[in-house]
């Protein structure tokens, strides 16, 4: 497989995972079968956002950068790792295709509830995510044609 397909299923994928684990908490109101089918749906769409994106910012690539280069943004704190910083990326990653009708800046309490969500072990509280969250969320922008909020970040 050739790393741009490869790179296009790591997009589907990991796009399919989010959108699985948000369809299923959204079907969770309607109880098991409610969650599963949630999980069906989210998965389908999540895998067509994630690979959408990946037509333009090869996720490798993109964890790559950011791995690189979160110890030199205004934001980093020495006492956090990656593992701290990474998913606040990769939720802007994502969150770029999934609100992309909607500047970053009008997403705040979405993408903090979203963040509690999925952090896992990330130490970060919100207010410290943030930043990453619209690095990220900038980082993908920059390379779709266009540049919604025009902030130019």
């Amino acid at each position: 497989m050739d790393n741009l397909k490869k790179d296009h299923s790591i997009g589907a994928g990991t796009g399919a995972t989010a959108g699985a684990m948000a369809g299923a908490i959204a079907g969770a109101a309607a109880g098991p079968i409610g969650a599963a089918i949630g999980a069906v749906l989210g998965g389908v769409g999540g895998a067509k956002a994630g690979d959408a994106v990946a037509e333009y910012v090869n996720p490798t690539e993109f964890d790559d950068y950011w791995r690189d280069n979160y110890t030199k943004t205004n934001y980093y704190d020495r006492n956090n790792g990656w593992d701290d910083y990474a998913p606040a990326y990769g939720l802007g990653y994502y969150a770029r295709d999934t609100y992309r009708d909607r500047p970053f800046d009008d997403l705040d309490d979405e993408l903090g509830a979203k963040w509690e969500e999925i952090k896992g072990d990330s130490r970060l509280a919100w207010n410290e995510a943030r930043d990453a969250v619209r690095d990220g969320w900038h980082h993908v922008e920059r390379a779709l044609p266009g540049d919604f909020d025009g902030d130019g970040r």
